[in-house]
């Protein structure tokens, strides 16, 4: 059976890795990207957008009605976000950050869960931990944290490293990255697009956490 996706943050570098990567999965019959304002779009017959405002007190609501829509249709949908502050982020302070990385993803997903979307990936970013000491490790920490006491069934959460291919990363930096092993290291955007694929098609119910190597992986068999 195939599914159908609710995409926020498809417009971003990774967002449209992912966009991509789903409209080359046949399995994948329609993907619905979540704007803030009208983007041009790929001419596939099964892209659309629909343009909201993210910072609305209603929006939770609004993302719910969306996906039971979608649900009604008959065939399973699965969400992901792919939201991420950009180079333009070192001006922002923590409560800004926040509002974009926990307030939306958090209303995001609570809408989706309430309307019975039980697969759900989101973009975090290696080293992420709501401990940590490093701001941004610290509230993509706590993004996660929020994401995943919703309880969804099937929970997958990105952290890459450097992301190659990326606008917003340096040339040399995603060249040096080759060289440093693990999580921190370099990954191609496209394969975690590809990634994210793997897991709403292979994916096992609970939640995961797939870093570097995990989505290298993952890409392969998407």
């Amino acid at each position: 059976m195939g599914f159908r996706i609710l995409v926020v943050g498809g417009t971003g570098q990774v967002g449209s890795a992912l966009v991509r990567a789903l409209l080359a999965a046949s399995a994948c019959t329609e993907v619905v990207m979540i704007n803030r304002r009208s983007a041009p779009l790929a001419a596939d017959a099964r892209l659309r957008q629909v343009v909201m405002d993210t910072g609305a007190a209603n929006f939770s609501s609004e993302i719910a009605g969306l996906a039971s829509a979608r649900l009604a249709q008959g065939e399973p949908v699965y969400a992901a976000s792919c939201i991420g502050i950009g180079k333009g982020s070192a001006q922002w302070s923590d409560e800004d950050i926040r509002k974009l990385e926990v307030g939306v993803v958090g209303a995001f997903a609570q809408g989706c869960l309430a309307a019975g979307v039980e697969r759900f990936g989101l973009l975090s970013a290696a080293g992420s931990s709501s401990g940590s000491r490093i701001r941004y490790a610290r509230i993509m920490g706590e993004k996660e944290d929020a994401v995943r006491s919703l309880g969804f069934k099937r929970l997958a959460i990105f952290r890459p490293g450097i992301i190659a291919g990326n606008a917003h990363t340096p040339g040399f930096l995603a060249a040096l990255g080759r060289f440093v092993p693990g999580s921190f290291g370099t990954i191609d955007q496209d394969d975690i697009g590809r990634a994210f694929v793997a897991e709403f098609l292979h994916g096992q119910d609970g939640t995961m956490i797939l870093e570097n190597a995990a989505m290298k992986q993952r890409a392969r068999s998407a």
